[in-house]
């Protein structure tokens, strides 16, 4: 990798044969394998990262067994200090970081330190989580016996990360799993490795010992995380990811029981009310649409936008999308960057032209640079409500707007999907929008506000959205369990 050519971040000291950490250090993969990470921007080579193995996976997982017991020993207090540091570094080092995911992510920078900021905060909401140890001490009813309940690390934990948000799912994961003494393994996307390995030398770098956390980065993830999954020193698995993904993972899975979250697909709708303030709902549904492109699993898919307001905001909203830049990172006046690949674009094109042809119409469009893999933001009206842009998760800058009228007909058509992840419901009164709210079948509910999630608030979905929370105390919980001793009690 040249980092002069490319301008990476000084921070990050990898090279094309040192791009798996393990054990606290970087290596090249066992056989020397490396893959490219691409620009999405321009199509360009940003660095050659080390190709992990099946013979890297093992050898991860076995860095990470070595390191549990002590890690786990370790007072809380002392992780605790460890992510803080860990946050503060991140905090220190935005602009770096922020320029790191915008090379192999494709984001645009006002994004990217915004997404730093939001990653970073998972080391500090946990490290303060981890010194909060509960347990609970009781009589047993028949008397005789005492029973004390506690809480242990889970054991080695297999991560598994998506490109859309490089540093905060990955922080996401490994807070959380550190704060509980575990140890973890993670497989970042190969899109963007790169703020995985910044993210695992900055931890280091905080005081976090060898061996806790090891970055496996691959260009063959199912025989990676497969490997992980049949090793009987891994005992968690937390995945972000597809759908259809996780469901494969949740069947390996149950062949030696693994501990499971899962955080999958979505298909948020973003309804809006008769009596709501349409200029705060089309500052919302910007952010919720448009965030990173599209590229979230919380992006607003689906525009339920009741038949009275329909003109207005379909007019301010179309006006707001026709004025964006886009372009790439590297020019700060960019407000929207390309999609991650040239296949994710093809992808919006057919998805778009599918629409069309089944009725819909394009209403508003923006431009975009012809270099890289940029597809215009686009505003689609007169959306039939069978049409297959309602069911797809779009994971793009492509807004699909349906009138309603009627509130029952909305929710069932807003609930008509196997995915409930998140959701927007924007109401000029607030019974109006907590009725609706608490009838979309969603784990996550944005009231009058475009983003929804916060390392405090307890994240994840309904249906095939995902399996359990991350994020509050939840997040903590899922990387430990519970245990309880029964005290033989002679008074």
């Amino acid at each position: 990798m040249t980092l002069e050519q490319t301008k990476q971040p000084e921070l990050l000291d990898v090279g094309p044969h040192r791009g798996i950490w393990v054990d606290g250090s970087g290596r090249p993969a066992s056989d020397d394998a490396t893959f490219s990470v691409l620009d999405p921007a321009t199509g360009r080579v940003v660095a050659e990262v080390s190709d992990g193995s099946v013979a890297d996976a093992a050898a991860a997982v076995a860095a990470a067994d070595r390191a549990l017991p002590g890690w786990a020993a370790t007072p809380p207090r002392q992780r605790a200090e460890m992510l803080r540091r860990a946050f503060e570094l991140m905090v220190a080092e935005t602009d770096t970081l922020a320029r790191l995911i915008s090379a192999e992510n494709g984001k645009s920078r006002a994004d990217a330190r915004a997404e730093v900021a939001y990653a970073a905060e998972f080391f500090r909401w946990f490290g303060e989580e981890a010194v909060r140890t509960e347990g609970a001490y009781g009589v047993s009813p028949q008397g005789g016996t005492r029973t004390v309940v506690t809480h242990r690390p889970v054991g080695v934990a297999a991560l598994v990360t998506p490109w859309n948000f490089p540093a905060a799912m990955a922080t996401r994961k490994i807070a959380p799993a550190l704060a509980a003494g575990c140890s973890v393994v993670l497989k970042p996307a190969a899109e963007t490795p790169l703020t995985a390995l910044a993210l695992a030398q900055a931890l280091s770098r905080a005081g976090v010992p060898d061996g806790v956390v090891n970055v496996v980065p691959t260009t063959d993830p199912a025989a990676v995380v497969s490997a992980w999954l049949d090793d009987p020193r891994v005992r968690k698995l937390s995945f972000t990811g597809s759908t259809g993904v996780g469901r494969r993972l949740l069947a390996q899975a149950a062949q030696r029981v693994v501990n499971t979250s899962m955080e999958l697909g979505g298909n948020a709708p973003f309804v809006v009310t008769a009596d709501a303030d349409v200029q705060a709902a089309v500052a919302g549904a910007l952010v919720a649409k448009f965030r990173n492109g599209g590229q979230a699993c919380t992006a607003a898919n689906r525009f339920f936008v009741h038949e009275d307001v329909r003109a207005e905001f379909t007019a301010r909203f179309g006006a707001a999308v026709e004025a964006f830049t886009v372009g790439p990172a590297c020019q700060d006046s960019s407000q929207l960057g390309p999609l991650i690949s040239s296949q994710a674009r093809d992808q919006i094109v057919a998805l778009v032209e599918r629409a069309v042809g089944q009725g819909a119409r394009i209403s508003h469009r923006g431009s975009a640079p012809s270099e890289g893999w940029f597809y215009p933001p686009t505003v689609l009206v007169d959306v039939p409500a069978d049409a297959d842009i309602l069911d797809a998760e779009i994971f793009g800058p492509v807004a699909p707007v349906v009138a309603w009228s009627d509130e029952d007909d909305m929710v069932r058509m807003a609930n008509a999907t196997e995915m409930g992840l998140a959701a927007y419901v924007y109401s000029g009164d607030l019974g109006t929008a907590m009725r609706i709210g608490e009838r979309l079948e969603a784990g996550t509910v944005g009231v009058n506000r475009g983003i929804v999630s916060d390392p405090a608030a307890p994240f994840g979905g309904l249906k095939q959205s995902g399996v359990g929370r991350e994020g509050a105390r939840e997040g903590i919980r899922a990387f430990q369990e519970t245990q309880y001793l029964s005290l033989e009690w002679s008074p």
